[in-house]
């Protein structure tokens, strides 16, 4: 608490926009944007390998953030004011920083997969901002962003020597697939029973069925894949740029469709996210590839 009060003693009006606009990045949103494009479009191997390292490390967070359960700055301290703006995002409880882990996934995954320094030093330097921004604006203190840096890189550079071993290996695919799908459903268990005996609320459970259905999707999802759909990317770049449009409008109207057509309950939150996911990895992939679109699309 004491580097944050720190922190608020240089808080400036444009320094609240810059810091907002960077924890942005880490978004949810802004992370399917490039799984999908790395995956219909341009990687399939480095989309999975940030895919994996996404949702293990989301499992993870979630995990630890129930267990633990720490309040935000703002609780511990009602003396503490954070920056305004950013507490409408910052949902659920504060350890480990799930912002950090969103960003330290997808800029580390980026990193390892280059041997250019140059742009790893940019990857590095992109997750520290992320991280520092969440301490700026006041919404996470130092030990929930560097402990979330630390469990998502360790599950980055797993993930990323992982699947440079098995490009073209399927014989590990059910053990992967069979791994994450049971971490998830672990997760779907255990929050279902810290909220069914009251220990934590609706709303901090909700996020763990989000995370378990999204993972349980993805494990289950890249078996099948891998093994019946094994679409190809397009040749030209206007290919992939329609590919890409009309993958991503679909799964826009999905993320915000489901949520008004669905209850608001855990399974439902967690099924919302199985079929976001599952569209993203089979479904769509299925479409361009079994009705011959292949070529034109």
């Amino acid at each position: 608490m004491e580097f944050l009060r720190f922190l608020s003693q240089y808080r400036a009006p444009v320094l609240d926009a810059l810091f907002q606009i960077i924890t942005v990045l880490a978004q949810e949103t802004v992370i399917v944007a490039v799984i999908c494009w790395l995956y219909w479009c341009a990687d399939k191997r480095l989309a999975y390998t940030l895919g994996f390292s996404f949702f293990a490390s989301g499992l993870c967070v979630q995990g630890l953030k129930i267990t633990f359960r720490i309040p935000r700055p703002w609780v511990l301290d009602p003396d503490f004011k954070p920056v305004a703006s950013a507490v409408d995002g910052a949902t659920g409880y504060s350890f480990p920083s799930g912002h950090t882990q969103s960003a330290t996934s997808l800029l580390s995954t980026l990193g390892f997969s280059t041997r250019r320094r140059g742009l790893r030093l940019l990857c590095v330097i992109g997750f520290l901002a992320v991280g520092f921004s969440r301490m700026y604006l006041g919404v996470h203190t130092p030990k929930d962003v560097f402990v979330s840096m630390a469990v998502t890189l360790v599950l980055s550079a797993l993930a990323s020597a992982l699947f440079r071993r098995i490009a073209d290996d399927r014989s590990k695919d059910p053990i992967i697939s069979i791994v994450l799908a049971a971490v998830s459903a672990a997760l779907l268990l255990y929050a279902q029973s810290l909220h069914r005996s009251g220990v934590i609320e609706l709303a901090y459970a909700m996020d763990c069925f989000k995370s378990g259905g999204a993972g349980l999707a993805f494990g289950i999802g890249f078996y099948l894949e891998r093994r019946f759909v094994n679409f190809s990317l397009p040749g030209s770049l206007r290919i992939r740029i329609l590919r890409f449009a009309a993958g991503i409008a679909v799964t826009l109207v999905l993320q915000t469709g489901l949520k008004l057509v669905f209850p608001g309950t855990l399974f439902f939150a967690a099924f919302r996210y199985f079929l976001l996911v599952f569209w993203i990895l089979v479904l769509y992939p299925w479409i361009f590839t079994r009705l011959s679109l292949q070529k034109n699309f």
